[in-house]
Order: C-alpha cells, then structure tokens, then sequence
C-alpha cells in the first residue's frame, strides 16, 4: 500500500508538467508493473488513462522517496502544454535519455537547475502558481516576493518534497536579493479586476507596481525572461519595454506579455462545443489580452473543423469575456486566478524547455512584433534558449473574412493602450 502512495505521488507530481511523453521508454526491462489511474479533477484535462511502468534494470533517482524504481514508461495524454509541442517534446527526452544510457547508469536524469522568481506570490494567482512551479523537476530554486503574508506561502510549499528550495522575500529591501540569478521572473503583483471594473480601471494602480518591480528586475537579473501577468497586459508590457530601455538593458526577446489564458480557454471552448478531444485542439489566439483585442483564429484550428458563423461569433464573444465570466461568477470575491495560474505555469514550463535545449517549444505571447503596424502584437512565437527565437506569421496569412475585419477593428484599440503604457513611463522617467 505505502508503495503504491509512493508511486501516485510521484507521477501526478511529474505528470502535470511532462506527462506528454506518452511512450518515453527509457529501458526495456523483461518484467514490470503497470499501475493504471484517471484524473477525475481537472488540474490534469485526461481523456484516457495513465500508464506507468517500472522495471529494474537502472535507477531512477526520485523526488518523491521512491528509491526502488528502475525505468519509467509514460503513457498519457494531458499537458499544460499543446498536442505539436508535446510530440517534440518526446523526441528530445527521448534523445536525451538514449543519450543518458550511453555513460550514466540511469535511464532518465532531470537535474533541476533554474531559478524561478514570482513577485506577487502572495495573491490569488501567486500562490497557485507557487504550487504548480514548485512541481516542476526543472525548477532548483523558487523564490517569493510580496508586500505582505509570502512567509507563510513560503513555509506550506517548503514542504512539498520536490526538488526546488522556496525562500520569501517580503518588501522593497528584500527584492534585490529575490531576484539576484534568476533565469525567469512572474509578475502576477497588482490588484485584481472586480465587478463593474475594465481592465483600464486597473491602470493607474498597476502601471505603478509593474513599473516599480522591473526596475528591480533590470538592476538585479536583466538577462532573466520576464514574464507579464499584471493587468491590463496590453499597457504593462509596454510600460516594462519603457523601463527596461531606459535602464539600457532591453532585450525585446526576453519580455513577455503571458496570453496563454487566452489559448487555454480558446482550446476548451472549442473541444466542448465541437465535441473533440481537448489534447487534439490547438487555437491560435492573436492581437491583445483584453476584451475585443483578443482574437481566436478559429479558422485555424487543428484538427480542422468547420463553424457556422454564428458559431464563430458566439465562441468569440465568449473568450473574449470569459474573463468578465469567472469575475461575475466569484461575485466580488476575485477573478480568474486558478486558470490564469495553470495558463502561467504552462507558460513558465515552456520557457524552461527553451533554457534546457528543446528546440521546438513554441506558445502564443504578446510580444514586440513587427507582424502587423503595431510595436506590441500577441501571436504564436518560437521559444529558445535566448527567448523568442521567430515570429510565427504564417498564422496571419489566409484568415477568414470575419477574422480580418476583426483584425482591423482591434487595431485602434490595441494601440491606444500600448501608446498609454508607454506614455506613462515617459512622464515618470524610472530611477537611475
């Protein structure tokens, strides 16, 4: 029974980031044991079940204190990230570990080595987003920072028998050492929308936040991928762009406006309506992170599928203001945090693919672009070790007609609110 534990523990911690690897054989053992489970919550989106096989020809050093098994074989389909990703993936574990057996006697070697920092790690997205990191095999150090109530956050997820260290840092004086080494900063600090609010009403107070915290970040970890969370996305990471350059340390590949909600909720929205299965579907979304800035390429939907045009407006509509949904929903007590931190986890992995090698890692993100006559467009882009290695226009070319005169009409608003980003720091100018 306590080796059964063992076991459960171990994967559903390792297959929430890597249970793509549905056929990752690192061994061929002439007997094994299959232990076979479903995910019936939905922090791990199955459609089928798990698979997992132990043999007794290498060792596989765990996190979980399971010391005895010897060879692993994965065979699942759920993800934080998309079905094109996940098979490239595959072939590059796979290389890996073919390339592991040759001098090591373990079949499989993840060696956490990336320092991961979240400010705002106290918040509504900030601690689940603390949890689901703390899980990854990648990550050696998590480091929090808040204003206020981090300790705690810190001293629950320390317990958790993962490979990362969690340390807290609380206030303006302890976030120079938060971010020294760190590979890739988050930023989910601000305040949350509440009913009645635009995203523009969160303007002034979040603009100041986001503003004073990549200060700290270009003093401290300029080479750091810096993701954006902070509300309204579509003025901070203009507002962060502004900081970095004048603190001379802007790298347009390494800062990231975080979208993946958007592709998250397109994705789901479609497999329920459509009837598909979720690991199958793949939707680009393109433009913004607010309201009629965001737009689903539903036309390019793999696997391909045909919408009436009703169906094509309804479904819009809905991940447009599905965000304006969960808000209404939590009725004054929130807004989207839980999805928002399975969508900012799926992209922190993502990132950490990039760092480690994988050569085919790829997400939407709003990023500097030249895509279209905007400086700042959200688009499927090309992730490496350096950041974002291509833009991915092909995603743009042959859009339905509904999707470009959508297009267009985004437009005036998306730039308005990248011309405010930028405005606001420029009448501030950041400390030297």
């Amino acid at each position: 029974g306590q080796f059964f534990i063992y076991c459960s523990v171990y994967f559903l911690s390792y297959l929430s980031l890597y249970s793509d690897l549905k056929k990752c054989e690192m061994a061929a053992p002439s007997t094994a044991t299959f232990l076979s489970f479903r995910s019936r919550g939905n922090a791990l989106p199955q459609t089928r079940p798990s698979a997992v096989r132990f043999g007794s020809r290498y060792s596989l050093v765990s996190f979980s204190g399971l010391k005895e098994v010897t060879s692993v074989n994965c065979e699942t389909e759920s993800s934080f990230i998309g079905k094109e990703s996940s098979t490239a993936l595959r072939g590059s574990f796979a290389l890996k570990a073919r390339k592991a057996n040759r001098g090591s006697r373990y079949g499989l070697q993840l060696v956490a080595s990336y320092k991961v920092a979240i400010l705002g790690a106290a918040g509504g997205i900030g601690q689940p987003l603390a949890l689901l990191i703390k899980m990854s095999p990648l990550v050696s150090a998590l480091n929090l920072y808040d204003i206020a109530n981090v300790k705690g956050v810190a001293a629950d997820l320390s317990h958790c028998n993962t490979p990362s260290q969690v340390l807290d840092f609380t206030g303006a004086s302890e976030l120079g050492d938060c971010l020294k080494g760190a590979n890739v900063v988050v930023i989910p600090a601000g305040v949350p929308r509440k009913p009645g609010m635009t995203r523009d009403d969160l303007f002034n107070i979040n603009a100041n936040i986001v503003m004073t915290l990549v200060e700290a970040v270009a003093d401290n970890c300029p080479d750091a991928f810096i993701h954006i969370i902070s509300n309204p996305v579509n003025s901070t990471v203009p507002i962060a762009a502004e900081v970095l350059k004048q603190k001379g340390v802007y790298n347009p590949k390494k800062l990231f406006g975080v979208t993946t909600l958007d592709v998250v909720r397109a994705n789901t929205f479609v497999a329920q309506k459509k009837n598909l299965k979720l690991i199958d579907v793949d939707v680009p979304v393109i433009g913004g992170h607010a309201g009629i800035t965001i737009l689903p390429l539903l036309s390019k939907t793999k696997p391909t599928v045909s919408f009436t045009d009703e169906e094509v407006e309804q479904l819009t509509v809905r991940i447009q203001n599905a965000g304006t949904e969960v808000v209404e929903a939590k009725a004054g007590a929130g807004s989207a945090t839980l999805s928002m931190a399975y969508a900012a986890a799926r992209f922190v992995e993502s990132s950490l693919r990039a760092l480690d090698g994988d050569g085919d890692v790829y997400e939407c993100s709003f990023v500097q672009s030249d895509l279209t006559n905007l400086p700042f467009f959200a688009s499927r882009i090309k992730l490496g070790r350096n950041g974002v290695e291509a833009l991915i226009p092909s995603d743009l070319i042959g859009l339905s007609e509904y999707e470009d005169k959508t297009l267009e009409a985004l437009k005036p608003e998306l730039k308005a609110s990248i011309e405010k980003g930028i405005a606001f720091v420029q009448k501030q100018p950041v400390t030297a």
